[in-house]
């Protein structure tokens, strides 16, 4: 335990924890501090003026990070005929109906985003208490029930990110590596205030975004000026 105090704090030196920095200065803190043997992934969360207790401060939302996420996402997708035969083309991991029904309820969930055509979601429906807890449950509002599971397959496998708002009144997304270009991170991060920022509920009252962090996986988390992130 004492070693992992003395790596924390080494981490943690030259970072002033109540200073507020610019985002490109942020993410070059983050990238230096990240010393794990492993790409770590970078995260940004936000806290925002918001009481997911009551139904018009709910913020959900999706967003194409324009870098992609740099993580492998397992996609599984139900559909039956030519809709199904649209996921398998499009890179889709698991496609299926009454036998991915099987599957899931079987206790074998091996994929990371869940995506549906309209006429099969009072099958997935069935799933509601699996899929839910685990936020994987397909939702119109972040375009995982279409038609079009063509793009949704290709924007699940290029790197976008699903967002729903804590009890807290926190949002939190991984928006890349610690190996990507500085500036294809602050993109990416921009990219996603953004989308939230989009996603503003009309119960919201105040200041929305108030205030705004990144980290790496194993780093120490660094405050960031909110100006230098939204772009409006």
């Amino acid at each position: 335990m004492a070693r992992e105090g003395k790596r924390i704090r080494a981490a943690r030196e030259g970072i002033e924890p109540q200073k507020l920095y610019g985002l490109d200065e942020a993410i070059e803190l983050v990238k230096a501090k990240a010393n794990a043997k492993f790409d770590e992934t970078v995260e940004v969360s936000m806290n925002l003026g918001v009481d997911p207790r009551h139904a018009d401060q709910m913020v959900r939302g999706v967003c194409n990070l324009p870098n992609g996420s740099g993580r492998t996402v397992r996609v599984a997708v139900f559909a039956r005929g030519a809709k199904a035969d649209e996921a398998k083309a499009a890179g889709a991991d698991i496609v299926g109906a009454e036998d991915l029904l099987e599957i899931v309820q079987g206790g074998k969930i091996e994929f990371d985003r869940c995506i549906a055509t309209p006429d099969l979601m009072p099958l997935v429906g069935r799933l509601g208490k699996v899929l839910g807890p685990r936020g994987l449950m397909p939702n119109p509002k972040v375009g995982t029930v279409t038609m079009d599971v063509k793009s949704a397959v290709a924007g699940a496998k290029g790197g976008s990110v699903e967002f729903r708002v804590e009890k807290a009144g926190i949002v939190h997304a991984g928006v890349g590596k610690v190996s990507f270009d500085a500036q294809k991170l602050v993109e990416n991060i921009k990219a996603f205030a953004d989308a939230v920022a989009k996603a503003k509920p009309t119960g919201a009252k105040g200041t929305y975004i108030q205030r705004i962090a990144v980290t790496s996986t194993m780093g120490p988390g660094v405050k960031v000026e909110p100006s230098s992130v939204l772009t409006a």
